[in-house]
């Protein structure tokens, strides 16, 4: 998959307010200070397409991207990032954690051209009860996701792989079957061509449908 270009569309409040749902939808999201829009700039071949920023809590809305590529035949496609706010930030008012956790819980539920929720892990740490928490809620209401294992430059080779495994090794006790997952990093650019990939084949299936 080649990115033609990709530009920001707008930050909606509640699902109800996001763009017409007349393409597919992917959306990303991970604990605060996760690398999520770093991950999304990379994908996009764009330094600056997703702000990026030290201060957890900082994304609020729901924020869609517009990406344009070309496919492997030539053809033009158009298809939405969508650019969470993160989970399990400490530093806001209970009030202001309830209400992004209710619009996230309504994006993920009733937004009709979801196709995907990439779901991006700390690949730095050990595996962490906050995130198996939000993907047994995937679970419950039917949402599928992949994983994403960040920051895989930041440590070494062995640790990296040795936290994904205990972490795929933690949902077995819970799930019949593992999740897709790919370990990524934003410097080396590890994991975009397969992240991409991905989409172009759900991008077909939803044409398909």
């Amino acid at each position: 998959m080649q990115i033609v270009s990709s530009h920001y569309i707008t930050s909606s409040p509640d699902y109800e307010k996001c763009p017409i749902a007349d393409r597919p939808e992917y959306a990303f999201i991970g604990r605060s200070n996760v690398g999520k829009s770093s991950l999304i700039n990379m994908l996009c071949n764009s330094a600056k397409l997703a702000k990026t920023s030290r201060t957890p809590g900082k994304t609020q809305l729901i924020n869609h991207f517009e990406i344009e590529n070309l496919t492997g035949s030539g053809k033009r496609e158009t298809w939405f990032i969508v650019d969470l706010p993160g989970y399990g930030f400490a530093k806001v008012a209970l009030s202001s954690r309830r209400r992004w956790e209710q619009m996230i819980e309504n994006y993920l539920r009733k937004r009709e051209n979801l196709v995907n929720v990439f779901v991006l892990i700390d690949s730095r740490h050990e595996p962490q009860a906050i995130d198996l928490a939000f993907i047994d809620q995937l679970g419950k209401w039917n949402v599928p996701f992949i994983l994403v294992f960040t920051k895989s430059d930041k440590e070494t080779q062995a640790v990296v792989s040795k936290n994904a495994k205990s972490f795929l090794n933690k949902i077995k006790e819970s799930w019949q079957f593992l999740p897709q997952h790919v370990v990524t990093s934003v410097i080396k650019k590890t994991g975009r061509d397969k992240i991409l990939q991905l989409i172009g084949e759900m991008n077909q299936e939803f044409k398909d449908k």
